[in-house]
């Protein structure tokens, strides 16, 4: 039950958007061992974007997976605030100038208010280092964390 029903929570993707952004993650993990998800949220007020996706990393106990390959993608869309937190295992092998480079191509796509287009390209950069780096294995891999989107306040 809702107390406030005026409060109105604000949908920042569509259906048909959704079930995109999600479809490039499903079809990303599916030639690695690795994961990704999004978090989205509407402010991230008196913190760095960096630190607040950090947070949300070990909050959805994201650092968990065998190969310590799991990857956020944070967003905050009233503030335009974007991250990418990368577990170790990832993180050490396409170090920081990678995540750099995708956080700057989102960003570009978003001033453009290309929203899930953006997403969508990352996600498939991120897949793809995966890939690379983590390759699928049929006999020992599995999918160790949800596919959908978080969305937070």
């Amino acid at each position: 039950m809702r107390l406030l029903p005026f409060f109105k929570k604000r949908d920042f993707f569509t259906a048909a958007e959704k079930q995109q952004v999600i479809e490039a993650i499903r079809v990303s993990e599916q030639r690695t061992s690795g994961e990704i998800r999004l978090y989205v949220e509407s402010r991230c007020r008196y913190v760095d974007p960096l630190d607040r996706a950090a947070e949300l990393f070990w909050s959805l106990q994201m650092d968990h997976t065998r190969d310590h390959n799991a990857v956020l993608i944070y967003l905050a869309m009233k503030d335009h605030q974007v991250a990418i937190y990368a577990d170790k295992g990832i993180h050490e092998k396409v170090g920081e100038i990678f995540w750099k480079k995708e956080v700057i191509a989102m960003t570009t796509h978003f001033r453009e208010h290309h929203y899930s287009d953006a997403l969508i390209e990352v996600i498939k950069d991120v897949g793809e280092a995966l890939y690379i780096n983590f390759p699928y294995d049929r006999e020992t891999d599995k999918n160790e964390l949800p596919d959908d989107i978080v969305f937070g306040k």
